[in-house]
This record gives C-alpha cells, structure tokens and sequence, in this order.
C-alpha cells in the first residue's frame, strides 16, 4: 500500500505543478488581452489546452488509483485540498480573463463604429458624458 499512496502522491503533486503553470499562463494572458497583443494568444490558447488534457489525465489516473486504495496516507488529504484551491485559483483567473476579453471586444466595436460612420455613435462631450450623435464624420471616406 506504500507504493499505491506513493504514486498517488506523485501524481497529485504533477497536478498541483501543472494547475501552478496554467495560472501563471492564465496571468500571461490577461497580460497579453490588456495590451491587445493578438499575436501571443493563439500560443496561450495552445498551451492552456496541453495543460488541461494534461490535468484531464492526471485526473481520471488519480480517480482509478484513489477508488483502489484502502489506507490513505496522512498528507493525500492535504494534496487533494491544495489541488482544490490551485485549481479555484485558476477557475477565478479564466473568468477575469472572460471579461477582460468581452471589455475589450465591446471597445474595440465602439471605436469601429465611430471610424466607419455607424448610423448613430455613442461620444463623448467635453463634460465626460455619454452623446448619441448622428455621425456624419466618415461617410464620404474612400479608403
């Protein structure tokens, strides 16, 4: 049984090491979503589905080895805790990163609509409010 609790440890230890890097990548692409640097997210979108496939197979691994125990040892416990809390950590950053990424979206869509002459824009007037304008800035603009 030694051996079982060994190799689970090692696998749980594997997890919280993989969930570890995913948050740190998680961190990078909030990074690249704030600057609007497109070049570097199809990487991280890449590497974040190698480290879910990873986790994935660590975890159904841990489920068979964990369901064929009998005796746990002391610290799998702790592990499996710390693999809770890793893994919320990075559930948290995913949903920062969703919404940095609507935030972003919905600027971006703003700022087209006001360039190419959508039929009524949302601007600004020199008090900081919000102004409907019919714009008529853009619509002769060939080029």
């Amino acid at each position: 049984m030694a051996d079982h609790n060994g190799l689970i440890t090692i696998k749980l230890n594997e997890q919280v090491d993989c969930l570890a890097s995913l948050h740190s990548l998680l961190n990078d692409e909030l990074t690249a979503i704030a600057s609007r640097r497109g070049e570097g997210l199809k990487e991280i979108a890449q590497q974040k589905m190698s480290f879910l496939t990873k986790l994935s197979s660590l975890d159904k691994e841990l489920s068979k080895l964990i369901a064929s125990n009998n005796e746990q040892a002391e610290d799998i416990p702790d592990l499996i805790s710390l693999v809770r809390s890793k893994l919320e950590q990075c559930q948290k950053q995913n949903n920062v990163n969703a919404h940095a990424a609507r935030q972003a979206q919905l600027s971006v869509k703003q700022l087209k609509e006001i360039l190419i002459g959508a039929p009524t824009s949302m601007t600004y007037d020199q008090a900081g409010k919000s102004v409907n304008t019919e714009s008529k800035l853009v619509r002769n603009l060939k080029a």
